[in-house]
C-alpha cells in the first residue's frame, strides 16, 4: 500500500474563515504556497476550477516553473474547449513540467454557474458530453495516426497531435462527481476516483458502487478522498481550534452576505446527509463548516493531534483510499505543519505496516 498526498494551491490567501487579501491572481502568494508544498512532502497539489476564476492550466504552469518535483493535479471542466485542443494543451503541459501532469475532471453540479460560461444541457447530458470528451482526449494522447471521431456532442476528422504526454500511456485523470451518471463516466475514464471527505459508511457505498462501475469496462480504478485536517498538540485544542474556525467562518460568512442554500450536486447532498447526523461523526469526522456553508466543496474536516489524525487517514486507508487531498483553514501554515507532522508520521505508519504484513501472512493459518 501506498499513500499519496495532495495539496491546494489558491490563486489569493484567504479561506471560509480567513479574510481574501491580495489580487484576484496573487503570484507571490502561489509561488509560496507551491514551494511551500514541495517543501513539506506533498505529492501533488490541486488548481481549482471556478466560471469566473483565473485559468487553472495556466497558473499550474506557472507554479511548475518555480518548483522541480511537486505534481500537479489541474482541474478542468470539459464543454468549453475543443478536446483535441485540451489534449494538446495538457500534452504540453506534461512536456514543460517534465511529466508533474494530471487532470482533475470536473463536469459541474450547478447550473447557473455553468450558464456563466454558455452551457445550458442538463446533467445528464452534460455527463454524455463529458464521456465523448474524454473518449477524443484518451486518443489524442495515444494514437499515433489520425482519428475520426462521432458523437452526439463531438465529431472530429483525421484528429492527431504532434505533442504527447511524457507520462505514458496516458496522463493521469481524476473524476469528480457522485450522481448515477458521473459514476457511470468515472467508470469508464477515471483512473483515480476523488470522493470529498464523507463517513465511513457513505466511503465504503461509493468505492462500492465506482468498482462496479469500472468492472463493467474492465477497469480497476484507484480513490482519493479530500479532507481538512485541524491539528493541536492536545485533542482538546484541536476541538478548541475547530470551534474557533467555524465561529470565525460564521462571522465572515455574515460579512460576505452568504446564506446557506441547498446545494444543486450530489456529493454536497451527501456532504450534508452526514452533517445532519451530527457535528462530530466516526470520532474525528468534523461537519461544522459543511453544516454552515451548505457543503460547498471540500468543507469536512479530521480533527485532533497529529496521531490521531493519521489513525484517522488509515481507517480510509483500509476502506480503500489510496490518496488524501488535504488542505488547511490556514492554507500556508497548515500546510508547512502537516509537513512537519501528519504526512510524514501517516508515510512511517504505512513503511511500518508493509514490514510487518509478510510477517502476519505467514502466522495466518496458525492464528485462525
Amino acid at each position: 500500500m501506498s499513500i499519496e498526498f495532495i495539496g491546494f494551491i489558491g490563486n489569493q490567501s484567504g479561506s471560509e474563515s480567513r479574510e481574501t487579501t491580495g489580487p484576484t491572481l496573487d503570484l507571490n502568494y502561489v509561488e509560496t504556497l507551491a514551494k511551500a508544498q514541495e517543501f513539506a512532502g506533498f505529492d501533488r497539489a490541486l488548481l481549482a476550477f471556478h466560471s469566473n476564476s483565473p485559468e487553472s492550466l495556466l497558473v499550474a504552469t506557472h507554479a511548475a516553473a518555480v518548483t522541480s518535483s511537486l505534481n500537479f493535479m489541474v482541474a478542468h471542466r470539459p464543454g468549453f474547449t475543443a478536446p483535441t485542443v485540451a489534449a494538446r494543451q495538457f500534452a504540453t503541459f506534461d512536456v514543460i513540467s517534465k511529466g508533474r501532469a494530471s487532470v482533475h475532471v470536473i463536469t459541474g453540479g450547478n447550473d447557473a454557474e455553468l450558464a456563466q460560461d454558455g452551457s445550458y444541457i442538463g446533467k445528464e447530458e452534460r455527463y454524455e458530453r463529458t464521456n465523448e470528451y474524454l473518449d477524443i482526449v484518451r486518443q489524442t494522447w495515444t494514437q499515433s495516426r489520425p482519428f475520426d471521431y462521432q458523437g452526439k456532442y463531438y465529431q472530429v476528422t483525421a484528429a492527431s497531435s504532434a505533442i504527447k504526454p511524457i507520462q505514458q500511456p496516458t496522463i493521469p485523470i481524476y473524476f469528480g462527481g457522485s450522481s448515477p451518471a458521473a459514476i457511470e463516466v468515472a467508470g469508464k475514464h477515471a483512473d483515480i476516483y476523488a470522493l470529498w471527505g464523507e463517513t465511513h459508511e457513505q466511503v465504503s457505498d461509493t468505492i462500492a458502487r465506482v468498482k462496479a462501475a469500472a468492472a463493467r469496462h474492465g477497469r480497476t480504478i484507484r480513490f482519493s478522498l479530500s479532507l481538512r485536517p485541524i491539528l493541536a498538540d492536545t485533542e482538546e485544542a484541536a476541538w478548541k481550534r475547530a470551534d474557533d474556525i467555524l465561529e470565525r467562518a460564521r462571522e465572515l460568512a455574515i460579512k460576505r452576505g452568504i446564506t446557506r442554500n441547498e446545494p444543486e450536486n450530489e456529493g454536497s447532498r451527501r456532504l450534508l446527509e452526514a452533517a445532519a447526523k451530527g457535528d462530530r461523526l466516526d470520532t474525528r469526522l468534523w461537519t461544522g463548516i459543511a453544516g454552515l456553508l451548505g457543503a460547498q466543496g471540500n468543507s469536512t474536516a479530521l480533527v485532533g493531534t497529529p496521531e490521531q489524525v493519521s489513525d484517522a487517514l488509515l481507517e480510509y486507508a483500509d476502506l480503500g483510499i489510496s490518496t488524501f487531498l488535504i488542505r488547511g483553514f490556514d492554507p500556508l501554515e497548515d500546510a508547512l505543519d502537516y509537513g512537519r507532522s501528519l504526512i510524514p508520521l501517516t508515510r512511517q505508519k504505512v513503511a511500518n505496516r508493509q514490514q510487518q504484513l509478510p510477517r502476519a501472512q505467514y502466522l495466518q493459518p496458525f492464528i485462525q
